[in-house]
């Protein structure tokens, strides 16, 4: 049991490393990354390697993001504890879930039922309260909840989404990679000013396709 706990503990230990190695160095994310076990949400043959920074396949076509890209993002939100966060792209639920550790209150959207079921089941085990997993057309938004405090989308568009934009409060930040899903994206910030928006370019990032409509089993 003693070698168990000390390699978990080393692996850790490895994951924070890498972590603050691609540039995630906002203690406040390193805290919510090491409070969150990846293990829980990958499920069969890539259940071993939860612990590398590496993006793993998932259910229905998806992908669960490297760590690192999960970390950066994140702490681009810039999230306060008051923060109401939107994600788009519900996925495994693991960037849901390090969303919840930061804010007051996190919905997550996907277009796949299997995945909402899936990661709600998971968000119950873990006891992560604060989070609404919703399916529908991510593109969209969640206009009845809106504005957001914060908004993470976790597929690519070619352009920050309209209604995504028009659900962002003043002050507001939004994190998403944009371009052609067969080339290079970019991960973007976008500043909601009372000016108009800014916007960062962030580093090149793959990610799946923002689609329009429900997935298959949805």
């Amino acid at each position: 049991m003693n070698d168990e706990v000390e390699e978990g503990a080393q692996r850790k230990m490895q994951f924070l490393y890498a972590l603050r190695s691609k540039g995630v160095t906002d203690n406040r994310v390193l805290e919510a990354m090491e409070a969150v076990d990846r293990g829980p949400f990958i499920k069969g043959l890539f259940s071993e390697r939860a612990y590398e920074d590496m993006p793993l396949p998932i259910a229905c076509g998806q992908t669960i993001s490297q760590p690192s890209v999960v970390g950066l993002m994140t702490q681009a939100l810039e999230i306060s504890p008051r923060d109401k966060v939107l994600e788009i792209g519900t996925g495994s639920g693991y960037q849901a879930a390090i969303l919840s550790k930061l804010a007051r209150r996190v919905y997550t959207i996907d277009r796949h039922r299997r995945l909402v079921h899936e990661a709600r089941a998971i968000f119950a085990e873990l006891d992560l309260v604060n989070i609404t997993a919703i399916t529908a057309d991510g593109s969209f938004g969640l206009a009845e909840q809106a504005p957001f405090d914060r908004i993470i989308v976790t597929a690519a568009a070619e352009d920050p989404p309209g209604p995504l934009l028009a659900q962002l409060k003043e002050g507001g930040i939004m994190v998403l990679p944009v371009g052609q899903s067969d080339s290079v994206q970019h991960l973007i910030r976008v500043r909601k000013t009372a000016d108009g928006l800014e916007y960062d370019e962030m580093r090149s990032v793959r990610f799946v396709p923002l689609l329009e409509g429900l997935g298959k089993d949805g």
